[in-house]
Order: structure tokens, then C-alpha cells, then sequence
């Protein structure tokens, strides 16, 4: 196996990925069942790889120009949390945990630009797999980052007072930037 793939692989993941550390630190921070983060993560991730490996192999299972509406996904889930917010709903409500579905649409919403990244790449099929296995792997290595993050003392006491408020925030921005990159 070629280690300069796999490093390829890894620096791609990571630059690829940064926003999903902020993510996930807000969805720990909220999760009363840290393992649906985790799961959902994945399932949104496995939704990112599934698109970029077949829109590389020539087929297109989602046309360019319906990518943006996948913006609406966390805009809705940023707009629910911040109404939720507003009306001055207690975060200790089970419905404020970001179920695995939640999180996992997310993730594949704020993935259009990985999609747009790897599509390209992938096009190079002998490390095509390898790409996809250093991801996967990634994906584990970033959700224990953003678990970490929120095990930290002054990053949990910042999550605990200003999460609640950053969470919609990041979610809203999301969406609009999703929307609007089409």
C-alpha cells in the first residue's frame, strides 16, 4: 500500500472537514447518546462517499444543480433549534439531542463540497478504495476529535453557555451556504 496516497488521502479528509469538527463538538455537547453521533456522522459520511464514488464512475446519482436544496436540511434543523430557542425551550428536553438521522443529514447537507473535492479525485481508480478506507477510518479519528473537544473544561463551559446559541447559528449558516453555492 502506498503511503503517499494514504497521506494524500488524509490531508484531503482533514482540509475537507475542518467545519465538521465544530459540528460535532456541538452535537457531543448536546447528545444525551454520544454513540448516535457517532452513527450518524457516519451515515452521512457513507452518504458523501456513496455520491463522489459514483459521480466517479461517470454515473450521476445527484445532478449538480439539486445539490444546493440539501442546504435546506440544516437550515431547517438550525431554524427549529434557534424557534425552539426563542421560545425559551429547556435544552434538557430529550427532543434537543441530535438523533442519528439529524446529525446524519446534516453531515450529508454540509458535504457538497467534499462531494465537489472528491469526485475529481476518485476519478483515479486504483486508490479509489484507498481514499475511501483512509476517510472511514477519519471519520472515527474526527468524531473522537470533536468528543475530545467537548471533554475539554473551558470548551465545555463555552458549549454549555453559548452552544445552545452556536448550534443554530452554524446550522442556519450551513444551509444558506449550501443553498446559495448552487
Amino acid at each position: 500500500m502506498d503511503l503517499g496516497v494514504i497521506g494524500q488521502a488524509a490531508g484531503m479528509f482533514a482540509v475537507t472537514n475542518v467545519d465538521d469538527l465544530v459540528l460535532l463538538a456541538l452535537f457531543f455537547a448536546r447528545a444525551q447518546k454520544p454513540v448516535q453521533v457517532v452513527l450518524g456522522q457516519y451515515l452521512g459520511f457513507t452518504g458523501i462517499l456513496a455520491v463522489a464514488v459514483v459521480g466517479a464512475l461517470g454515473a450521476s446519482l445527484l445532478p449538480s444543480q439539486f445539490r444546493p436544496w440539501l442546504g435546506l436540511i440544516p437550515l431547517a434543523l438550525g431554524l427549529k433549534a434557534a424557534w425552539s430557542l426563542w421560545r425559551g425551550v429547556d435544552d434538557d428536553e430529550p427532543d434537543a439531542s441530535p438523533g442519528v438521522l439529524a446529525v446524519a443529514g446534516v453531515t450529508l447537507a454540509n458535504g457538497g463540497d467534499n462531494i465537489g473535492v472528491y469526485v475529481p479525485v476518485f476519478t483515479v481508480f486504483d486508490s479509489l478504495w484507498v481514499y475511501v478506507a483512509v476517510f472511514l477510518v477519519l471519520v472515527g479519528v474526527w468524531c473522537l476529535a470533536g468528543w475530545f473537544l467537548t471533554s475539554r473544561r473551558p470548551v465545555a463551559q463555552a458549549l454549555a453557555k453559548w452552544g445552545h446559541i452556536a448550534l443554530p447559528v452554524v446550522l442556519i449558516a450551513i444551509g444558506l451556504l449550501v443553498l446559495f453555492s448552487g
